[in-house]
């Protein structure tokens, strides 16, 4: 929360900053909690400063892993291995744990064809944060809250910007292309290297683009170019998320388009609910550690299942520039009740795992909530304690 804003609202422009809508979030009152909107590398820091250092290996490159009954080593591309009981694969899109293990399932007939196809590929962005801003320039940096700004180019320019300000007196930014759409997402989609320098050739090429504030020049013109950042906007839902003593969480399971904002939550929902079931692992034979994976499975595939269309929608209702997104755009905007959009968001909303291992959470916010599965573990505690008591009646 120190390094995060209040997100009250997010408004919609025209490339010529006039206002195509607003939306609005749901009140705190309502969910209990602010919906907050940080800069990623804050959060980064914040984690690592949190993992004991003896904990983090650097330049160990995933190459392969062996699995039995015994347990699971995992070899290096330095050819150093490592045994556990158990791996997770926690490495991104791009999971090698995730490529490495579907390789090994084909090979025995077991991977499924969905899980066989290339991810869907829709977008390119550019990101990055300022310096420490003005604020007599950038008033909007003394706010205590702060608003997202997203400016929807027209059919000349299919672009859309994004900006809004964090604490530090910075401003975050990105800009999304349109893949088919825009001839340099083209050029630089098919570049196997991204360098600096094509950062910066496409950041000259948007730098007369209008924001609230003046132009994106500006604040490209403050925010070190290293901070630059390409993300391609894909997404996937793989459906093999475990075999054996392997699991998968996070966008190494399923990649979804950052629209929505869902991405970072799942995963770290992921954690928590996998945390669960391994706690629940008593004793820990293969057989249970199994059984827990596939549990955890089964628990987490249905919710992120049901976000796949929303997150899809909301992509081509912000990036699309084809005629029919176009055509949804000022559909929503102008037609569908709010009354819906609000639905929607509280259907969200209401699913909050939590660590099973912890003392719970109190209740925030007047919405009802989705009720969690208990811990086995605790379960088998009480129904030993009432036999217990059974007995000595």
């Amino acid at each position: 929360m120190s390094f995060s804003k209040p997100a009250l609202r997010n408004t919609f422009f025209t490339g010529d900053l006039k206002i195509i809508g607003k939306t609005e979030t749901l009140t705190t009152e309502t969910v209990g909690y602010d919906r907050i909107l940080l800069a990623r590398p804050d959060l980064y820091n914040m984690l690592y400063k949190l993992i004991p250092p003896r904990k983090i290996h650097l330049s160990k490159k995933v190459f392969s892993f062996q699995q039995n009954h015994e347990g699971v080593m995992l070899r290096f591309s330095d050819n150093t291995t490592i045994h556990g009981d158990i791996l997770v694969g926690a490495d991104g899109a791009h999971s090698a744990v995730r490529q490495h293990l579907h390789k090994t399932l084909d090979k025995q007939g077991l991977l499924p064809k969905a899980d066989t196809k290339a991810m869907s590929k829709g977008y390119i962005s550019l990101v990055g944060t300022t310096d420490e801003l003005d604020p007599v320039k950038y008033p909007g940096a003394l706010v205590e809250d702060s608003e997202s700004y997203y400016i929807i180019g027209d059919k000349k320019t299919p672009y859309t910007w994004v900006t809004f300000f964090v604490p530090g007196n910075k401003i975050c930014w990105s800009v999304i292309i349109q893949i088919g759409i825009a001839e340099i997402a083209d050029e630089q989609f098919k570049s196997s290297d991204w360098v600096p320098q094509q950062n910066q050739k496409m950041l000259d090429s948007i730098r007369h683009f209008k924001t609230p504030y003046g132009t994106m020049g500006d604040l490209f013109d403050v925010t070190p170019i290293e901070r630059v950042s390409k993300v391609y906007f894909e997404d996937m839902l793989f459906e093999t998320w475990n075999h054996g003593r392997t699991v998968l969480i996070g966008d190494a399971a399923h990649k979804l388009l950052p629209s929505s904002g869902a991405g970072a939550v799942n995963a770290m929902q992921d954690a928590v609910l996998l945390a669960n079931h391994l706690y629940d692992i008593k004793p820990t034979s293969y057989e249970n550690i199994k059984k827990a994976l596939c549990e955890y499975k089964e628990e987490r595939f249905g919710a992120i299942k049901d976000q796949y269309p929303q997150s899809y929608t909301a992509a081509k209702l912000i990036y699309g520039h084809t005629f029919s997104e176009r055509a949804l755009r000022q559909v929503v905007f102008n037609w569908m009740p709010k009354t819906m959009q609000m639905k929607q968001l509280l259907k969200d909303t209401a699913y909050r795992p939590q660590a099973n291992f912890l003392p719970p959470a109190p209740k925030r916010g007047t919405m009802d909530t989705i009720p969690q599965q208990p811990s086995k573990r605790i379960q088998r505690v009480e129904e030993k304690a009432k036999k217990t008591a059974a007995a000595v009646l």
